[in-house]
């Protein structure tokens, strides 16, 4: 993107004479296009953030009775979140102490 150096507008290609020029349509402010003018620029991707904590969300988490059900142990951590309207209960999510396997109720 290009501006007039005069009235700041946007320019726009326009090819009226017929030669390639930057015009501006608020003044008359041309510049004529003698070379391929390209450039590229590469955006930087932000990392994804992880919401609910990952691992570390599991640190310092309570311990209560809950049976899993992919080993039948009877210990998982648990924490809880409101992800959905006010109205509604939270939602307990739990891992397993024996095996990791995580679930949510609700």
């Amino acid at each position: 993107m290009l501006f007039c150096p005069t009235c700041a507008n946007l320019l726009v290609i326009s090819s009226d004479t017929g030669y390639n020029k930057w015009a501006c349509n608020t003044c008359p402010y041309e510049f004529p296009i003698t070379k391929q003018m390209t450039t590229r620029t590469r955006l930087k991707r932000k990392e994804v953030d992880d919401v609910l904590g990952g691992d570390e969300a599991w640190a310092h988490a309570d311990q209560t009775q809950a049976s899993c059900d992919k080993c039948n142990h009877d210990r998982a951590y648990f924490y809880q979140l409101q992800i959905r309207s006010a109205d509604e209960p939270m939602t307990t999510f739990y891992r397993c102490t024996n095996c990791t396997h995580q679930w949510r109720e609700n």
